[in-house]
Parts: structure tokens; sequence; C-alpha cells
């Protein structure tokens, strides 16, 4: 099983927008045959399910109420073939995440988690809101149970393997910054590595965001395994 952490807003600044925008990304996902994706800033309303059926994929996102703010949202893209192996609809925790059950080869299930973060400024009680619900949900998880959680976490978390062996591969990238260094509490807490800093990659597959002022790259979604 592939699983893939996109963020939809950074996809779609790089593709033609005339589509819809699931049929964008449906289509890249495909490109790059991948079965699961957590989906970050989807930005739509409420709870819905869709297929595009084209491409073979289902999605599942959870946003705000219909009315209320559009920015922020999440979901999951599941290739429609695997379906058969998803142990119950993907729930809406809030608007920034969705849990997803999957059952595995030999009877084992794992559960992952669709996030999306507030951002470096955003106000304190949000960022800890988030995480409080975040530590609550794994905690929820049956402990044979294996546990993915991924999206767009707004965190650097760096590249001191040393400090963080338990959690931080060798091939990390940039600096740690405080919402990284809470992301890595939480997951020395519950026993999860950040694979994206496991294994090394060609330079251009380090980084998954530009600052849209200092034009710099850096590395801000994360795939999280325990």
């Amino acid at each position: 099983m592939r699983v893939a952490a996109w963020n939809v807003l950074t996809l779609l600044d790089r593709t033609d927008r005339q589509e819809r925008r699931s049929a964008i990304i449906a289509r890249e996902l495909a490109r790059y045959r991948i079965d699961i994706a957590a989906l970050s800033e989807t930005r739509l309303s409420g709870s819905s399910q869709f297929e595009e059926v084209g491409a073979g994929y289902t999605f599942f996102c959870q946003g705000y109420p219909e009315g209320e703010m559009l920015h922020g949202g999440v979901g999951f893209a599941i290739r429609s073939a695997l379906l058969k192996s998803v142990k119950a609809t993907p729930s809406g925790i809030s608007p920034r995440l969705m849990k997803l059950q999957v059952n595995l080869a030999g009877g084992y299930t794992a559960s992952l988690f669709s996030c999306y973060t507030p951002t470096l400024a955003a106000p304190q009680e949000d960022k800890e809101c988030f995480y409080e619900q975040l530590d609550r949900a794994i905690q929820a998880v049956p402990h044979k149970e294996k546990v993915l959680v991924l999206g767009d976490f707004n965190a650097r978390v760096g590249k001191d393997y040393k400090l963080w062996h338990k959690v931080l591969g060798r091939h990390g990238f940039g600096k740690e910054n405080s919402n990284g260094t809470v992301l890595l509490d939480l997951s020395v807490k519950h026993s999860l590595v950040v694979t994206n800093t496991v294994f090394q990659q060609a330079n251009k597959y380090n980084t998954s965001w530009m600052h849209p002022r200092s034009k710099h790259w850096h590395l801000i979604d994360y795939v999280l395994n325990s």
C-alpha cells in the first residue's frame, strides 16, 4: 500500500486550474501510483464523499460547516479498487483532522490520520487544541494496530537526529522550529518515526513547500509511522 500526504493548494499552484480540483488530484495520484493520500487545505464545506470515476479514486472530505470559513479542510483520496479494504467510512474529527481505518494482510488493521496543523503564526490555543485532539485520537487506537499520521503540519523538524534519535533519521532538512518541536514531542510520546527523514532522496524531493516571500523551500509535510 503506497500512501502520501498532499497539500491541495500546493498541488494546484503547479498545475492547470481549468479542470476540477479533484480530477487534477486523482490524475496526479494515479501518475505516482498512490493508493491512499491524506489531503490538506481542501477548502470544502461540511462532510462529503464523491468519486472521480475515470481516474479511479474516491474522496472523503471534512471541512468547516456550510457558510463558515473555507480555509483548511482535510480528507482522504483512496483508490476505488481498495475501498473493500476500508474498515469503516473515514470519519472527520475536526476540519483539521480525519481518521481512516484499513484492513491489512494477515488480519491486521492500520489507523491513518489526515492532518492540517495551524500555521506557526496561528493563535497558541488553536495549535494546542489541534495537538490535544490528535493526541487523544492516537491514544484511542488499539495497541495492536499500526498508526500512520500524515499531512501538512506547518512544522520544520530539522535534522538533529542525535537529539531526536528515536524519531528522526539521518536525512532531515533545514532547521527545527517551535511547531516542529511540538510534532517531535508527540512523535516521541507515541513512538512514531518521521519517515521523510529516514531515506536519502534526490534534493528535489527533500522539500514540499516554498515560502511565498523568501522563496526558500522547506519540508513541512510528513508521514509519521509507528
